[in-house]
């Protein structure tokens, strides 16, 4: 059997780096891992072909060569698998589809033959199992949880490395929290279910043992959902695995109790950490309370965020208007907050209702529900009816990207970042894509970007106040280009 693995392709978002992944001469910021781990779970007698087409073309050949094509996608991937679907069908190739995509909206997609839902370490085995037996069904979903303690190593064979920016595994699933806009415990569940620590090293080792010396993404929602098991268990390990390792660099999500512990901060960067996504949200407390944000509520969140970011985590942040108690002040307030707080990497979205969560549902009562969430954090859209007037709404949701992201308002944030933020060392070579990368940017934001005069003061301030920096601060006023194309092009 010829297995065809087909990732489908990332629009230009904020989080596809495709601006940024120019400098380093990549093609993808991260890989599928979800179909990598799918494929360890196939039969070994099978022959396995990845198209990831973020980072190639998927060829006329390769869906002659194929017998079924398996198929995963985000929300935001939504009409590239429609492509690509369309593609498999004209060629007659039968499709297996799964993932966060077809889990919510399954229905939609008449031309998929087989649908693996939930999580595969449940589903797929039945659907093999009928496969061999030549009857399988259209559907396999299930209401159960997986255990990840059987879950296999993702097959990085099947990878071509170099053209990723990062690499990606998984630790855990689920979230102990339920903000009322977030389909992670729908799809996931409250329970945090983890991997044990010895095969989280694993897939380290597999990484390394194949050259590997980059980013590493921790993908869970919540990487602090069981602090217990991370103290005592996979920190210490991951502390021990680094000796003698160079250049691996670990991030991952977390929620903003993460500052309330200081020697879980700590053991984290000793670990190799260095950045942490965590969703602030918004500053107005009714709002908190109105989304049930219950872990961001009295609290000063800019301190929280300084301190996160002085334990040496660079903190990257989700930000949200349109909740009902939004006031026209919002839009000020949440300029403020980034801008003070040093959060480079400020991820300002519209409210969505996905379906599964409370949101979506209490939006559906009310009448308010128009159309489908886009999966895409920044295109300035929404599903539902706003309290507050919907051109009043975009219009002041524009005002916060066209200052966050303007040369003069990021740079300034990329100083106040620099002046908290104070990193572990971590040893390894130059590689020839930082250099690269340091070329392009003189070049590219140095000479030619409109905010090249705040690119060389920020790069002499960082020279002489945070030398140690410097290869950061190119790092970030590289972001800032691919979030302002990305802005601009969007909503600005």
């Amino acid at each position: 059997m010829n297995i065809l693995l087909i990732y489908p392709e990332f629009p230009d978002t904020f989080w596809s780096f495709k601006h940024a992944l120019k400098f380093v001469g990549k093609r993808a910021a991260l890989p599928p891992l979800g179909l990598l781990t799918i494929a360890s779970m196939l039969p070994k007698e099978w022959s396995l072909r990845l198209v990831d087409t973020n980072v190639r073309r998927l060829r006329k050949r390769d869906l002659a060569w194929a017998d079924y094509a398996f198929i995963s996608a985000m929300v935001v991937q939504r009409e590239s698998a429609r492509q690509v679907i369309a593609r498999c069908k004209e060629a007659g190739v039968r499709i297996v589809a799964g993932g966060p995509l077809f889990q919510i909206e399954h229905e939609k997609f008449e031309d998929v033959d087989h649908f693996v839902l939930n999580e595969a370490e449940l589903t797929l085995p039945a659907f093999l199992k009928d496969l061999a037996h030549g009857d399988p069904e259209r559907i396999y979903s299930s209401a159960q949880y997986a255990d990840l303690r059987h879950t296999p190593r993702p097959m990085w064979e099947l990878l071509d490395l170099r053209r990723y920016a990062s690499m990606s595994i998984q630790f855990s699933r689920g979230c102990p929290f339920d903000c009322d806009f977030c389909n992670v415990t729908a799809l996931l569940g409250h329970r945090v279910r983890t991997k044990t620590s010895s095969q989280v090293i694993a897939e380290l080792d597999s990484l390394y043992a194949r050259g590997w010396r980059d980013e590493v993404f921790f993908v869970d929602d919540n990487f602090i959902g069981n602090k217990q098991f991370l103290k005592n268990d996979l920190l210490p390990a991951l502390m021990e695995w680094r000796k003698g390792k160079t250049g691996i660099r670990l991030f991952t999500e977390a929620s903003i109790n993460l500052a309330d512990d200081q020697p879980l901060m700590e053991m984290m960067v000793e670990a190799g950490f260095n950045k942490v996504f965590i969703g602030i949200e918004t500053p107005d407390e009714d709002c908190l309370a109105e989304c049930s944000k219950i872990q961001n509520r009295n609290r000063n969140l800019v301190e929280d965020v300084k301190r996160i970011q002085r334990s040496g985590l660079q903190v990257l942040g989700g930000f949200i208007v349109g909740f009902d108690h939004d006031q026209p002040s919002i839009f000020q307030r949440q300029i403020e907050f980034i801008q003070n707080s040093g959060i480079v990497t400020a991820m300002v979205g519209l409210l969505q209702a996905p379906p599964g969560t409370r949101l979506y549902e209490r939006m559906k009562k009310e009448g308010r529900l128009c159309g489908d969430s886009s999966g895409d954090n920044v295109d300035g859209t929404t599903n539902i009816i706003p309290a507050m007037n919907l051109e009043a709404l975009r219009e002041g949701y524009k005002g916060i990207l066209q200052h966050i992201y303007s040369p003069e308002h990021y740079y300034r944030r990329v100083r106040t970042f620099l002046h908290e933020y104070k990193p572990a060392r971590i040893r390894g070579r130059v590689r020839f894509s930082y250099i690269l990368a340091f070329v392009r940017s003189f070049y590219r934001l140095g000479l030619v970007d409109s905010g090249r005069l705040h690119y060389w003061r920020l790069l002499l301030w960082t020279q002489f106040r945070r030398p140690r920096l410097f290869a950061e601060a190119i790092t970030l006023a590289i972001y800032g280009y691919h979030f302002r194309r990305v802005c601009k092009r969007r909503v600005m």
